[in-house]
């Protein structure tokens, strides 16, 4: 349409022109190539016109508009036409041969209209194309060689030489290309060049090209699929002639057996494949199975049992649906898998009923058949006695077993043995079963006679009558029958018999008396009792009888001289100044019997109501109770009763005259001499004289070792103190000034034998330190107060506690005190001092606060108070003692101020007792001087 409209109107412009302006003769043709790029020149208007260059613009040269004008421009200063966008002759001109554009000039003075054309060549810029990019071309596989086929064509947009000239066909086996050339047209067409195969090649893929006559010229491709239609000319195939399948006995109907495969080549209902099962003979086991006739699954219908049939063969057809159907046949062997689904059954022979428990290792006991349907694993079968017993089971001959002994048997222990067999087969899970096979075992003489106890003590009183039993032995035998009947007697091996003493029932094993037996005269002896069992060969065991005899009270206690004498006059003389307590005599007496039968008691029978005589109950000492007066007899006779504690109490009487002289000069009490039996030195005081020197040296090895350790622990933590000023008295205590108010108390290792050695220190700095040192050898400081003022004497009166007085322990806490070294060996031991303190303060020794009578530590303070009254067995407050040591340490003070108050001496509680016995000796014997005088 677009020609046809530019025709139409190119007429009525040049109508119009044609009646007001002069048309000039003649028509230029440009010709210039189509995608020429713009301002490209096409030629000089001007110059072909022959008008002149200078006179264009004052003429009004110009191009005509028009539908072709957009793609030129007039330069009217050169009068050149150029190229203004680009030109696609396709688009204009279409598949036209023929391409002009025509195009008019005029000039307006004078006026004169020219008429050229640009002729638009095409260039080779399209290449062909195909409608589609593929195509589908459907052949039987049945067609010959030879036939052929239309191909699809191509289009180019460029004419002439630059189209479509030739067909070009992808290499293969199967078709070639034929093109026809007619005109302006050119065709392709598909020649087969071999037989087709479905089967083979379903499809086959070829690219057709389309080539234009350009140079280079350009080519369009589509893709032309050849789909082969089938035919029937395949049969069924199965993937596997054979198959082969597993299935276990005992499934349940519809479980899946294998599923069977044919492949048919052909395609539609010529490749649909029906499947059944072939019966060939009359055999039930194909109806154990049915198949899937779409599928090909094979599937269990009835049941399935591995000990009637282990494997079962089908044979399967294929059968393709096409109208002509086709089959193929294939064989199934399906093996049925055994199923652990039969318990081990097992037989017992018993060779006998019993067996003896000496039998050896091996011996059999009985037969054992084992079976199992099952087969392979499952009917493998492994037996097992359950428990321990002294049996194995060994195998003999393929499912044939044997019982054996396989240990030592013992009837004692155990006389029945019920064997559990256990048959257990190797299946998964596995099946079992059991069995019990009883084994009696007999007896044999293999265990001697056994006493509960090896020796049999026995305690027999004395006097007791002849034929009494003493004791009754019983043995036990662990055998049976005749092999535990026991017999009893006594073995008469030693150098004394003692078959005069004691006869034994041999068969109820009483132990009798033969003699009265005396505990004075023998306290133990000793025989041996043997038990025999009545077995073959007999065996026999031995016990050691060991019989005491127990004291009894029948001797009475006896005077020992010299009061001892029958018949003859005891009696004694005291002063008529006897003071209280005076010692008169002394009664000894023994008792033949021992123990609590000869304890001796001591008293006064005779006078009855005595008042100046009193005795002793346990010494027999006999002594005044009070001082002798006027209206005393000058004779006194006395009664002594000596008794035992026996049951009952046996006693003797001793008579004594006490007669009062009135000096003791006058008249002198005889005593009589008394043979003493010298005993030798006996073993017993040996061993323990022994024991006693080991003892004692082992303790003292024990104390030094520890003094060691303490003082070599003090050396370490102590030794910064200066080494002390020691004041020794000639007495031999040891005395302190208590200026210093510290001072260290030293033991050596025998406390008890050495005197207390005081280490007085310099005086200690401002801020010293309190020590305690308590059991365990751990020291404890605590800083005090500095003291600055002189240190005050303390006050005449002491205060002590309960505490104190009843002894402190190993460590002391000490106030304003330090600790100094001792020598190597010497044990070191802290002691309280005596701490000042403001006048009118009192002072007492305490335990701190929460410490009980036993506290190891302890404050000492004073004051003014008076003294207190002192109870029985309390310490004066002058003195008191350390403990561990027999020293006592007396605080002397003076008065006024004197210098001796300021010490402390220390002494030895022996001597101080010492001293204190002199002086009431002394005292005494003062005293009965001025009694004699008067």
């Amino acid at each position: 349409m677009a020609p046809i409209w530019e025709h139409g109107y190119n007429t009525v412009c040049f109508s119009l022109l044609f009646g007001l302006w002069s048309i000039a003769s003649g028509q230029l043709v440009y010709t210039i190539s189509e995608e020429t790029s713009p301002g490209f020149t096409v030629g000089n208007l001007a110059k072909d016109l022959n008008l002149n260059v200078q006179d264009l613009e004052r003429r009004g040269f110009q191009i005509v508009d028009g539908p072709n004008k957009r793609y030129f421009d007039l330069n009217i200063k050169t009068g050149n036409i150029h190229v203004r966008e680009r030109i696609d002759r396709e688009e204009l001109c279409g598949r036209s041969a023929k391409c002009s554009l025509e195009l008019e000039a005029i000039v307006l003075s004078p006026r004169n209209m020219y008429r050229f054309e640009v002729n638009v060549v095409d260039i080779n810029d399209n290449a062909p194309t195909f409608r589609s990019a593929s195509s589908q071309v459907n052949i039987s596989e049945s067609a010959f060689p030879g036939e052929r086929f239309s191909l699809p064509k191509a289009y180019d947009a460029d004419v002439g030489s630059n189209s479509v000239k030739s067909y070009k066909l992808s290499p293969n086996e199967y078709f070639s290309i034929d093109v026809h050339s007619g005109g302006d047209t050119v065709s392709a067409e598909l020649v087969i060049q071999k037989p087709l195969d479905r089967e083979k090649l379903a499809v086959i893929q070829l690219t057709l090209t389309a080539l234009d006559g350009g140079k280079p010229p350009r080519s369009g491709t589509t893709k032309i699929f050849v789909n082969v239609i089938d035919v029937n000319d395949n049969i069924p195939v199965f993937s596997k002639p054979l198959y082969k399948a597993q299935i276990h006995e005992n499934v349940p109907p519809g479980t899946s057996v294998v599923t069977v495969q044919a492949n048919d080549l052909d395609e539609g209902i010529n490749g649909e494949i029906m499947y059944s099962i072939v019966s060939q003979d009359s055999s039930d086991e194909l109806n154990v199975f049915t198949i899937n006739p779409l599928t090909g699954e094979v599937t269990v219908e009835g049941e399935l049992d591995h000990e009637a049939s282990a494997a079962i063969e089908i044979r399967v057809k294929a059968t393709d649906r096409g109208h002509n159907p086709r089959a193929a046949f294939c064989k199934v062997l399906v093996e049925v898998i055994d199923v652990n689904d039969n318990v081990p059954e097992m037989s017992l022979t018993s060779l006998g009923d019993v067996i003896q428990e000496d039998s050896p290792v091996g011996t059999m006991v009985g037969l054992i058949t084992v079976k199992d349907n099952d087969a392979g694993k499952n009917g493998a079968v492994n037996l097992k006695i359950m428990g321990s017993v002294p049996f194995k089971i060994e195998n003999t001959y393929k499912n044939k077993y044997s019982l054996m002994v396989d240990g030592p048997l013992d009837r004692e222990t155990t006389p029945i043995y019920n064997v559990t067999i256990t048959a257990t087969d190797e299946g998964t899970p596995p099946l079992s079963s059991t069995s019990v096979i009883t084994v009696r075992v007999s007896d044999v003489n293999d265990n001697a006679p056994q006493f509960p106890e090896s020796i049999i003590n026995v305690y027999v009183k004395e006097n007791s009558p002849v034929g009494s039993v003493l004791h009754t032995v019983s043995a036990s035998d662990s055998d049976v029958d005749n092999n535990a009947q026991i017999v009893y007697s006594l073995v008469d091996n030693s150098l004394k018999s003692v078959t005069h003493a004691v006869n034994i029932n041999s068969v109820t094993g009483d132990i009798h008396a033969l003699q009265s037996f005396n505990f004075e005269e023998i306290k133990t002896f000793q025989f041996h009792v043997q038990a025999t069992d009545s077995g073959v060969p007999p065996r026999k065991s031995n016990a050691t009888v060991n019989v005491f005899i127990l004291d009894e009270n029948d001797n009475s206690p006896a005077i020992l001289p010299p009061y001892s004498e029958h018949g003859s006059v005891n009696s004694e003389n005291i002063p008529y100044t006897a003071e209280v307590g005076y010692f008169v005599a002394k009664i000894r007496a023994v008792d033949a019997d021992s123990g609590y039968n000869a304890l001796l008691s001591y008293h006064i029978s005779e006078p009855k109501g005595n008042n100046l005589f009193r005795i002793g109950t346990s010494s027999g000492e006999i002594r005044t109770k009070r001082r002798m007066s006027d209206n005393d007899l000058k004779t006194h006779p006395l009664v002594i009763l000596v008794s035992d504690n026996g049951e009952p109490a046996l006693s003797a009487t001793v008579s004594i005259d006490v007669a009062v002289v009135e000096s003791s000069g006058e008249h002198q009490t005889k005593f009589r001499h008394v043979p003493v039996k010298d005993d030798a030195f006996s073993d017993l005081n040996f061993y323990l004289l022994i024991a006693i020197v080991a003892v004692s040296v082992i303790f003292l090895l024990s104390l030094i070792s520890l003094i060691a350790v303490k003082c070599h622990k003090t050396n370490n933590n102590f030794s910064s103190y200066s080494a002390p000023v020691i004041t020794t008295h000639p007495d031999g205590s040891w005395s302190y000034s208590k200026s210093t108010q510290q001072y260290d108390v030293c033991f050596s290792s025998d406390t008890l034998k050495s005197d207390v050695v005081v280490f007085p220190a310099p005086f200690p700095p401002a801020d010293a330190e309190l020590i305690s040192i308590s059991e365990g050898d751990t020291f404890t400081r605590t800083q005090t107060l500095p003291n600055k003022d002189k240190p005050k004497a303390p006050n005449a009166d002491w205060r002590y506690s309960a505490s104190l007085r009843a002894g402190m322990q190993s460590s002391v806490h000490m106030e304003e005190s330090s600790v100094m070294q001792g020598a190597q060996g010497v044990l070191v031991q802290n002691w309280p001092t005596v701490s000042s303190a403001a006048d009118g303060e009192g002072g007492e020794v305490s335990p701190p606060v929460g410490a009980g009578v036993d506290s190891n530590s302890w404050h000492f303070r004073y004051g003014p108070q008076g003294p207190q009254h002192l109870k029985p067995g309390e310490m004066p407050p002058e003195a008191f003692i350390i403990p561990g040591s027999p020293a006592i340490i007396s605080i002397r003070q003076g008065q006024d101020g004197d210098d001796k108050g300021d010490f402390i001496t220390f002494g030895k509680k022996e001597e101080a007792k010492k001293k204190k016995k002199k002086k009431k000796e002394k005292k005494d014997k003062r005293e009965k001087g001025k009694d004699d005088d008067d």
